[in-house]
C-alpha cells in the first residue's frame, strides 16, 4: 500500500506547536495565496544565518544536516509532515512489495542544479555512495542492492526485512546528489543537488557557506536570492551577532537571554518543542559507574524539575524514557525519576560507597567517588545544566567536575576511554520509528552505545521487534526495551529539549519543522522591507 507503510508509525500530536511566540513580530506579511513573497518584499534577498556548529564538511553523505536541512541544497526521497507522517519528496510513491523488496517511483520533473534531469540512475549512484561513505546509513537501511527499472523507478532489495526503509529515506544524509558532484577520480568536489538553493562557495578558512536561489526548483518559487551560513558555536556570540545586525536568523541563544532579546525592537524569538532529549552517558568501564546502584543513585539525586525551571527557563520538560510522551510509540508508563536523596544515599551505601573521613565525599577502598562531567557549549542549556547536576550530586557525596570542551575533544576522550560522564542533546526522531534510537543507543553493537552497555534481553527484543510490521506488537516489544533501560540507567535522561529561533522581524514566512535535526530552512522564506 503506497506511502502508507510507515505513515501510521509516525503520528505525533504536538511537536510542531510553538510553546511561545512573542515579541515584536510584524504580522503584516505580504504574500500571495501560495505564501510566496510579492513585489513588496525587499529587493535585496540575502539572509545571513548564524549556524550553531562550525561548518567543516559540505558532503551530504556525512553532513546532510547542514547541506540538506539548513542550506536547502539537497533533498531526500521521502519528506515528512509536522506530525511525522511520511509524504512524497523526490519520490512520489513507495511500496513494500514483499519482505525484502521495495519499489520507489520518482518525480519526473526534477533537475539538478547543473541543469541535468534527475533519473533513477542518479538516485542509485547517490544512495550507493552514501552507504559506502556512511556506515550508519548502511546499517539503518540494510540495503543489499538497488536496481534501475526505468528512468524514474527503482527497486531496492534489503538484506533483511526492514519496515522502516522509507523512514530512513527521510534521513538527511540520504539526500540525493548528481554524479557530477564528483571529479573524474571520484573525489567529492561540491554538492550538486535538487533543492531550492544551489551551492555557490565554501570558504574552508572562515567556514562560511554561501548558497543561491535555484531558479528552476521543481517545488515552485524561492523567496531568497542568497543565504550566507556562518558557523558560530558559542551561543553568546550568536546572541551578540543578531543584536548588532550581523545576522538575520539564528538559533538557541542563551535561554536566560531570550526574553530580553525578544523585547528588542526588530527582533523576535519563537520557542518550540522538538524531538530531542538531554541525556548523560555513563562510562561503564568505570568501576563506580559499572554498578547499576550508583547509576540509579545519580538519577535519584538529580532534580529535573529544578533544572527545567531554573536552567532551561521552562524551554523543555523533565524526561522519563527516550521518547516524548506525545510520540505514538513511547512507553507512557514511565515517569521521570523524582529527586529522592534518601533513596540515592541508600543505593550508594549498598554499593559500598560511604564517607569514611567526613569530608563530604564518599569513598570506597580509599578511592573517593570523583567523576568528570564533559559537555559542550553550542547548545546553551548544557553548560549551566552540567554545573547544576554537579551541585546536586555533591549533596549525596559524589564529587563531579564539569568541563566544557569542543565536541571533537569530547569524542577523542570517549574514543580513548578517558571519560566518566558526557552530557549532550540528541535527536530522537531523525528516523521516525523507535528502532532508530533503541538500536543505536542500547544494543551491544549500537553505533551510539558509547557507555558500552550490553544486555542480552535488550539485544533480543530489539532484534525481534525490528522485523514486526504489526504496529501494536512492534511497539509492545520496544516498550519492554524502554522499561529495562529505565531500570538500568546506562544513559541518564534529564529533560526533553526546547528550541529558540531568533530572527529579525523582516524575515517572513519561516515555518518551523519539528522533523529536522535542529531547524530547516524553507523555500518560502523572504526578507521584507
Amino acid at each position: 500500500m503506497k506511502n502508507k507503510i510507515l505513515s501510521v508509525l509516525l503520528v505525533m500530536s504536538i511537536l510542531a506547536v510553538p510553546v511561545l511566540m512573542s515579541g515584536c513580530t510584524d504580522s503584516s506579511q505580504t504574500t500571495n495565496s501560495d505564501n510566496n513573497p510579492t513585489e513588496e518584499s525587499s529587493s535585496e534577498q540575502t539572509l545571513t544565518l548564524g549556524e550553531m556548529w562550525d561548518i567543516e564538511n559540505i558532503d551530504p553523505a556525512s553532513a546532510g544536516t547542514v547541506i540538506c536541512e539548513k542550506a536547502a541544497v539537497t533533498e531526500t526521497l521521502v519528506a515528512a509532515n509536522p506530525d511525522f507522517s511520511l509524504e512524497p519528496g523526490l519520490a512520489i510513491t513507495w511500496e513494500q512489495v514483499d519482505n525484502l523488496t521495495w519499489r520507489f517511483d520518482l518525480r519526473q520533473d526534477v533537475s539538478f542544479h547543473d541543469g541535468s534531469m534527475m533519473t533513477a540512475e542518479d538516485v542509485k549512484f547517490s544512495l550507493e555512495r552514501t552507504m559506502n561513505e556512511n556506515p550508519r546509513v548502511k546499517s539503518m537501511s540494510a540495503i543489499d542492492s538497488i536496481r534501475v527499472i526505468d528512468d524514474h523507478t527503482l527497486e531496492i532489495k534489503t538484506t533483511e526485512t526492514n519496515p522502516i526503509l522509507a523512514g530512513v529515506m527521510h534521513y538527511p544524509d540520504t539526500s540525493i546528489i548528481s554524479e557530477n558532484s564528483l571529479d573524474e577520480d571520484g573525489n567529492f568536489v561540491k554538492p550538486i543537488g535538487t533543492g531550492p538553493y544551489s551551492f555557490e562557495s565554501f570558504n574552508e578558512q572562515t567556514r562560511v557557506l554561501t548558497v543561491v536561489k535555484n531558479e528552476n526548483w521543481w517545488g515552485g518559487s524561492v523567496g531568497l536570492d542568497k543565504m550566507v551560513l556562518k558557523g558560530m558555536p558559542d551561543p553568546n556570540t550568536r546572541a551578540m551577532a543578531i543584536e548588532n545586525g550581523e545576522l538575520d536568523f539564528t538559533v538557541d541563544v542563551p535561554y536566560s537571554e531570550t526574553d530580553r532579546i525578544d523585547a528588542i525592537e526588530g527582533i523576535n524569538v519563537e520557542k518550540y518543542s522538538t524531538p530531542r532529549v538531554y541525556k548523560m552517558d555513563t562510562n561503564l568501564e568505570d568501576e563506580a559507574l559499572s554498578d547499576v546502584r550508583v547509576r540509579k543513585a545519580i538519577s535519584y539525586a538529580i532534580n529535573r524539575d529544578d533544572i527545567v525551571e531554573h536552567v532551561l527557563y521552562n524551554v523543555g520538560s523533565p524526561a522519563a524514557g527516550p521518547f516524548l510522551p506525545s510520540m505514538t510509540w513511547a512507553n507512557k508508563d514511565l515517569k521521570p525519576y523524582e529527586q529522592d536523596l534518601d533513596k540515592a544515599d541508600e543505593l550508594l551505601s549498598q554499593a559500598g560507597w560511604t564517607d569514611t573521613d567526613g569530608d563530604g565525599i564518599r569513598d570506597k577502598d580509599g578511592t573517593p567517588l570523583e567523576l568528570e562531567l564533559l559537555t559542550y557549549a553550542a547548545r546553551p542549556g548544557l553548560p549551566p545544566m552540567s554545573e547544576t547536576i554537579a551541585a546536586q550530586l555533591k549533596d549525596v557525596g559524589i564529587s563531579v567536575s564539569p568541563k566544557v570542551l569542543e565536541w571533537g575533544a569530547i569524542s577523542d576522550k570517549r574514543e580513548s576511554g578517558n571519560w566518566d560522564l558526557v552530557l549532550a542533546a540528541y535527536n530522537i526522531a531523525m528516523v521516525p520509528d523507535p528502532f532508530y534510537v533503541l538500536n543505536n543507543w542500547y544494543t551491544s553493537n549500537g553505533p551510539d552505545n558509547t557507555p558500552g552497555y550490553s544486555n542480552a534481553e535488550v539485544d533480543a527484543l530489539v532484534e525481534e521487534a525490528k522485523y514486526i510490521r504489526d504496529l501494536d506488537k512492534r511497539y509492545e516489544k520496544f516498550n519492554q526495551v524502554e522499561e529495562i533501560v529505565y531500570e538500568e540507567q546506562p544513559k541518564i535522561l534529564i529533560a526533553y529539549y526546547g528550541c529558540a529561533i531568533v530572527k529579525k522581524d523582516s524575515v517572513k514566512n519561516y515555518v518551523f519543522d519539528p522533523t529536522a535535526h535542529d531547524y530547516r530552512i524553507n523555500a518560502g522564506m523572504y526578507i521584507a522591507q
